[in-house]
C-alpha cells in the first residue's frame, strides 16, 4: 500500500500561520495517509500530499504561501466531488484522512479574528473500510481481513492462523482457523481488498508472499490489537454481551484475529460503529479447497488478464440485484462439500426452474428492488442520506411483494426458498409502508439539501414549505381576507427593507382600522395614507423569515427518527436483504439452467465423475456470440469400477489447437458448479464430493520472485502432489514442458506414477509425451484417450472429440502452419522431422517403459541409508549430461551410451 511520510515540523524560530500549524499537528498524529483538510467548499492538501495526490488524480499542483522558507504545494478537490477522487486514490491503494470543520466560523471568531476554526480527523478512509456507493462494485463484497498466527491450536502443526473478514457495507463477519498449508488458499477464496496483520508477521518473508497472493492491499497494525488475553472481553464489549457464549465457540486464533479486525475497525472509523452481525464460525473443511494458481488457472471469477468479462462468474451470473450478485461470487468462491447443503440449493434452483412464470414475475420485482443491506450500513455509520432510507423503503416493498408472488404455488416449496420466505415475512413492514410515506419518490442525494420529505407526512413542513416557496401567495391571500372583512379594496400589504411586511390603506378609508388599535397596530403616517401591521401579520413575517431555516430543522429531525426507527430494525432488514438475495441466486441460476440448457447434476458421497456430454460453460457461450457455431460435448468418467474405492487417471494425447486444455478446464468447471448449488452444462452428471481442486494448466512467469516458467509449473505441481488425495480432482496440462525433453519426460512420468499409487486422486493429464501412453499397461487405473483428428488434402482438422486410444503424433507442423508460420519455415520443418523419424526407424531405441520399475520400487528403502547404495554408472553418466546445451545428434549419442551402460549391467 502506498504510504506518505509525517510533514516535519517547522522549528520554533519559524513563523508558521495558525492554519499551517494546524495542518501540521494534524498530519503528524495521521502520517501513514493523504490529509484531506477541509477548507470551505474544498478538501485541501498541502507538502508531500498535495505532489502524491496531484500525480494520482491529474489535477494542477499548485502553491500557497511558505513554510521555512519554501513555498508550500498545494493541491484541493470539491467537496460535492469528493467520492469520484476518493475512489481514484483507494484504488491506486492510498489511504486517506479525511479532516472536517468541527465547529461553526462564528464560533472561532468569538476567540478572535485570527483564530482558526477547529478541524479534527473524522474517519480514516481504507480499501476495506468503505461503505459509500460510488466507491463500491455493486456485484462484489468488499472484504476487510483480519490475519493473525499462534502457537499451538486446535489444528495439527506447530503453528496455528486465526482469519477474521467483514464486509463493513453490508455488516457480514466471519472467522475461521487454519494452517500454513491451507492459508493460500483459505486467502484467495475470501479475496480481502485490504488485508491487516501485525507489523512482526508481515516482515516474515513465507508469510508476506502469502499474504500478497490474496491481492488486497497490506496493512500493518501494532502487534497489541491481537493481544490474545483480552480478545473475547473486546468482542463481549462491542456487541454490548457479558459472554460470547450466545454466538458459538471459538478457538484462540479466531478471537484473537476477531479482536484485531475490531480494533482496527474503532481506529479507522473514530467512534463510528458499523452494523455488524455477531461473528459467524466458518469451518474451512466444509469447503471445497481452491488454491491461488487453479483458481488463477481456471479463470472463476477473474480472467488471466484481471478482466471480470469472460470469466465464469461473469458468464453464469443472471442475477439482478447486487446482493444476489455478490451472493453468487461468493458461492463460487467457496463451492459446498455438504452433500445435504449442496441438495437443498439444487432443489432451489430446479423448483424455480418448473415453475417459469413465478420465476419472472419474481426476477421483474427484484429488479426494483435496491441494496437494502448496503444502505443499511450506511444509515447506521451516520453517512447515510435520504436515498438510502428510500432504498429501504423500496426493500422492504419489493420483499412484501415477493412474499405475495410466492405465496401460492403448485408444489412444495423447498428448504432454501421456505427459509428465505420466513425472513421476508418477519422483516418490519409497517416500518417500510411509514418510510413509503415520509419520503419523495426521488429526494436529493444529502439530507443537508433538505427538500426530501413527501408532501403530506408532516403538516407543520407543509405550512413552513408554503411559506417559504409560495409566500406572495399566502400574503395576497391574507390581503383579500382583511380586503373583504373591512369592505376596503383598496387596501394593501406590502414590503420594505425598513418595516418588513405592512398593511397600507388611504388615509380617508383607514376608520375601521383606527378604531381597533388592539387589532391593528399604527406603524406610520404617509401623505394621504397610513401603514399598520397585526398580531397575524407580525408573525407570518416570523413564519416566512425563517420558513427555510425551519423546515430543514423538521425534514433533519424526520430523519433522524427514521434513521433511528431503521437502526432499530436492522437484524430484520438484513435478513431480508439475505432472503432476497438467496431468492435471487436461485431463480438466477434457473434461468442460466433453462437458457443454456444445464442439467441437474447429482453430487453424493462416493468417488464417482461420471459426466455425459460435458461442455465448457464460457467457451460454448463465446461460441454463440461469436456466431452460433456449437460445441463439441464430450463425456468423462474418471470414476471407480465396481470393485475399487478410487478413481481413474485419464492420459489424453492429441496435437495442440485441438481441445484437450479446453476438455480439463470444462470437468473441473462443472464440478465447482456442482457443488456451489448451480446445475451443469451436461447431459448428466454424477459427481462424488470433490473436496479439493488442483489446476496446473498454462504457462507464466514470475519474474518479480525470481521464478522462471518452468520453474513455477514445478511449484505448482509440488503442491499438487503434496496436497492431493483420493477425494481430490487434479487436471494437470504439459507437465515437464518447459524444460529439456528427457527431463520433461521423466518428471511427467514420475508424476502420473505418484497420482497413481500415492495420492489415488481422480485426475486429467494431458501431454504431448506419446512414450507415456505405454504406462496404461501396468498402471491399471490409467487410461488412455485422445482428442480426434482428420487431415484432408493437407490440411489438419479438429474434430474436438475424446476418444479412447492415444495419438500417434502431435501435428505441430501443422498447427504452426495454421499460426501464420512462414511457409519456408513450415516445409524446412517437414524436411527435418522426415530426416528424424528415418533416424528413428533405422535405430529405433528400445521402449523405456519396459526398462523402468513403477513408483512403488523406484525408491529405496526407508531404512537403507544413502551412502550403503553402490555406485550406479548410469546415474554417473547422467550427471555428466547437460541437455540443454546438445544437438539433437548428441542427445542421440547421449542416448546410446546410456544404452551401452545398460548392456554391461545387465
Amino acid at each position: 500500500m502506498t504510504q506518505t511520510t509525517a510533514q516535519k515540523p517547522a522549528p520554533a524560530d519559524t513563523k508558521v500561520t495558525p492554519m499551517m500549524a494546524q495542518f501540521i499537528e494534524i498530519k503528524t498524529a495521521n502520517p501513514d495517509s493523504l490529509l484531506f483538510y477541509r477548507m470551505g467548499d474544498f478538501y485541501e492538501l498541502f507538502f508531500e500530499d498535495a505532489e502524491i495526490a496531484s500525480r494520482a488524480l491529474g489535477i494542477t499542483l499548485t502553491k500557497r504561501g511558505k513554510h521555512q522558507g519554501e513555498d508550500i504545494p498545494m493541491c484541493g478537490v470539491p467537496v460535492h466531488a469528493a467520492d469520484d477522487y476518493l475512489q481514484k486514490l483507494i484504488a491506486l491503494g492510498h489511504r486517506v484522512s479525511v479532516c472536517e470543520q468541527t465547529e461553526d466560523p462564528a464560533e472561532a471568531k468569538k476567540r478572535g479574528s485570527k483564530s482558526v476554526v477547529r478541524r479534527d480527523v473524522v474517519r480514516l478512509v481504507t480499501p476495506g473500510t468503505l461503505t459509500e456507493e460510488r466507491l463500491l462494485d455493486a456485484g462484489a463484497n468488499n472484504y476487510l481481513m483480519a490475519l493473525t498466527r499462534l502457537k499451538g491450536g486446535s489444528l495439527a502443526g506447530d503453528a496455528v492462523y486465526g482469519l477474521a473478514w467483514i464486509d463493513m457495507s453490508t455488516g457480514s463477519f466471519q472467522v475461521s482457523e487454519t494452517d500454513h498449508q491451507r492459508l493460500a488458499a483459505d486467502l484467495a477464496q475470501v479475496a480481502p481488498r485490504e488485508l491487516i496483520l501485525a507489523d512482526n508477521l508481515l516482515q516474515e518473508q513465507d508469510v508476506r508472499q502469502l499474504a500478497e497472493l490474496s491481492g488486497g492491499a497490506l496493512s500493518p497494525v501494532p502487534r497489541a490489537f491481537f493481544d490474545g488475553s483480552t480478545a473475547a472481553d473486546r468482542l463481549a464489549h462491542y456487541f454490548g454481551v457479558k459472554t460470547l457464549d450466545g454466538f458459538g465457540t471459538f478457538s484462540r486464533a479466531e478471537l484473537s484475529a476477531a479482536a484485531g479486525i475490531l480494533s482496527y475497525i474503532e481506529k479507522t472509523q473514530l467512534g463510528e460503529r458499523p452494523p455488524l452481525d455477531p461473528p459467524v464460525r466458518e469451518a474451512g473443511a466444509g469447503r471445497m479447497l481452491i488454491d491461488p494458481a487453479t483458481r488463477a488457472n481456471l479463470e472463476l471469477s477473474r480472467t488471466l488478464s484481471g478482466e471480470k468479462q469472460g470469466s465464469l462468474l461473469s458468464t453464469i451470473d443472471r442475477t439482478v440485484t447486487g446482493g444476489g450478485s455478490r451472493l453468487l461470487a461468493s458461492r463460487l468462491a467457496g463451492p459446498l462439500i455438504n452433500v445435504d447443503a449442496i441438495q437443498r440449493r439444487h432443489d432451489a434452483v430446479a423448483f424455480f426452474l418448473n415453475n417459469e412464470i413465478m420465476r419472472e414475475g419474481l426476477r421483474q420485482t427484484l429488479k426494483g428492488a435496491p441494496d437494502m443491506a448496503r444502505a443499511l450500513s450506511r444509515i447506521a455509520l451516520n453517512r447515510g442520506g435520504p436515498r438510502d432510507i428510500l432504498s429501504i423503503a423500496q426493500g422492504l416493498a419489493a420483499a412484501r411483494a415477493v412474499l405475495d408472488q410466492t405465496g401460492t404455488t403448485p408444489s412444495e416449496i423447498p428448504p432454501e426458498i421456505a427459509a428465505a420466505r420466513s425472513s421476508l415475512d418477519q422483516a418490519p413492514h409497517e416500518l417500510g409502508a411509514e418510510l413509503v410515506a415520509a419520503i419523495k419518490e426521488e429526494p436529493p442525494l444529502l439530507k443537508r439539501d433538505g427538500n426530501f420529505v413527501a408532501t403530506g407526512y408532516n403538516a407543520d413542513l407543509d405550512e413552513l414549505r408554503a411559506l417559504r416557496d409560495e409566500s406572495r401567495k399566502v400574503i395576497a391571500k391574507l390581503q383579500a381576507d382583511y380586503a373583504e372583512e373591512l369592505g376596503l379594496r383598496s387596501l394593501k400589504i406590502k414590503h420594505n427593507n425598513v418595516l418588513g411586511w405592512f398593511i397600507e390603506a388611504p388615509t380617508a378609508q383607514t376608520e375601521k382600522l383606527t378604531a381597533d388599535p388592539g387589532r391593528f397596530i399604527h406603524r406610520q403616517t404617509m401623505a394621504g395614507a397610513m401603514r399598520f401591521t397585526t398580531t397575524e401579520l407580525a408573525d407570518l413575517e416570523s413564519k416566512i423569515a425563517s420558513a427555510g431555516e425551519r423546515s430543514l430543522a423538521i425534514e433533519l429531525e424526520i430523519f433522524e427518527r427514521l434513521s433511528q426507527a431503521i437502526i432499530d430494525a436492522g437484524d430484520a432488514i438484513k435478513a431480508a436483504a439475505q432472503g432476497l438475495s438467496i431468492l435471487d441466486v436461485s431463480a438466477a441460476l434457473a434461468k442460466l439452467a433453462q437458457d443454456e440448457n444445464y442439467a441437474r447434476p447429482l453430487v453424493d458421497d462416493s468417488r464417482a465423475f461420471d459426466i455425459k456430454a460435458a461442455r465448457h460453460p464460457v467457451v460454448e457461450v463465446a461460441l454463440k456470440k461469436a456466431g452460433g457455431e456449437s460445441f463439441v460435448a464430450n463425456d468423462a468418467n474418471l470414476g471407480p469400477e465396481a470393485d475399487e474405492d478410487i478413481g481413474h487417471i485419464w492420459l489424453i494425447t492429441g496435437p495442440n489447437m485441438a481441445g484437450k486444455s479446453t476438455f480439463l478446464r470444462q470437468n473441473a468447471l462443472i464440478a465447482v458448479l456442482a457443488q456451489m448449488g448451480s446445475f451443469v452444462p451436461a447431459a448428466s452428471a454424477h459427481i462424488g464430493i470433490v473436496d479439493r481442486l488442483f489446476s496446473r494448466v498454462g504457462a507464466a512467469d514470475d519474474l518479480a520472485r525470481g521464478r522462471s516458467t518452468f520453474m513455477v509449473e514445478m511449484v505448482e505441481t509440488a503442491a499438487i502432489l503434496n496436497q492431493a488425495g483420493d477425494r481430490s480432482l487434479v487436471i494437470l496440462d504439459e507437465i515437464g514442458r518447459g524444460t529439456a525433453t528427457f527431463d520433461g519426460l521423466s518428471i511427467a512420468w514420475a508424476t502420473i506414477e505418484h497420482l497413481h499409487e500415492v495420492n489415488r486422486s481422480r485426475a486429467l493429464f494431458a501431454t504431448h509425451y506419446h512414450e507415456l501412453t505405454a504406462l496404461s499397461a501396468k498402471l491399471e487405473r490409467l487410461s488412455n484417450a485422445t482428442v480426434s483428428v482428420k487431415e484432408w488434402n493437407g490440411e489438419v482438422i479438429f474434430l474436438h472429440e475424446i476418444v479412447p486410444g492415444a495419438a500417434d503424433r502431435s501435428y505441430g507442423i501443422q498447427v504452426a502452419k495454421l499460426a501464420g508460420l512462414p511457409a519456408t519455415v513450415v516445409e524446412r520443418s517437414k524436411q527435418v522431422l522426415s530426416q528424424l523419424e528415418e533416424q528413428d526407424r533405422n535405430a529405433p531405441s528400445q521402449n523405456l517403459i519396459d526398462e523402468l520399475p513403477l513408483f512403488a520400487t523406484l525408491a529405496p528403502p526407508p531404512s537403507a541409508p544413502a551412502a550403503a547404495r553402490e555406485a550406479d554408472p548410469i546415474h554417473e553418466a547422467l550427471g555428466e549430461f547437460n541437455p540443454d546445451d546438445m544437438t539433437p545428434r548428441e542427445a542421440l549419442e547421449a542416448l546410446y551410451k546410456l544404452k551401452g551402460l545398460q548392456v554391461k549391467q545387465g
